[in-house]
């Protein structure tokens, strides 16, 4: 059975409208949420099931690092639309780690890899934000 959605207590809209992941093909951000209270630390077969991933698929965990820092620091070539991007990131990462304890960050597949950051609200449940990662390089 498909996990349920839980209620809008997780809700991004302002943050995550018009927003991309900087990677070989920039993709939108969104929030995921879901009525499921597991006990932290996550592990792959749990995210497997949550996701409901099948078993062939190639998971692993990364530290959070991982998914913050491609999308928060600045680099000198960037021009005016990437800077405000990444302040955007930054406003965004803050606003995620205030809400969200017991932050995993999880990639899941080979080249073109979806990219969760996960963590438990204040009601137990998990949620957090999803992205694809194209990374031929990897």
């Amino acid at each position: 059975m498909p996990p349920q959605e839980s209620t809008p207590e997780f809700s991004l809209p302002d943050l995550l409208t018009d927003l991309f992941y900087p990677s070989e093909s920039d993709e939108p951000v969104e929030s995921v949420d879901y009525t499921v209270d597991l006990e932290p630390p996550l592990t792959i077969s749990q995210v497997k099931d949550l996701l409901l991933i099948t078993p062939e698929i190639y998971v692993e965990e990364i530290p959070e690092d991982g998914f913050w820092k491609p999308a928060v620091t600045d680099q000198a070539w960037y021009d005016e639309d990437e800077k405000k991007r990444t302040i955007r990131f930054i406003e965004l990462q803050k606003t995620v780690q205030a809400v969200l304890s017991d932050r995993q960050v999880f990639r899941v597949g080979e080249n073109e890899v979806d990219l969760y950051l996960l963590g438990r609200k204040a009601d137990g449940c998990w949620a957090g934000l999803k992205t694809l990662v194209v990374d031929t390089a990897f």
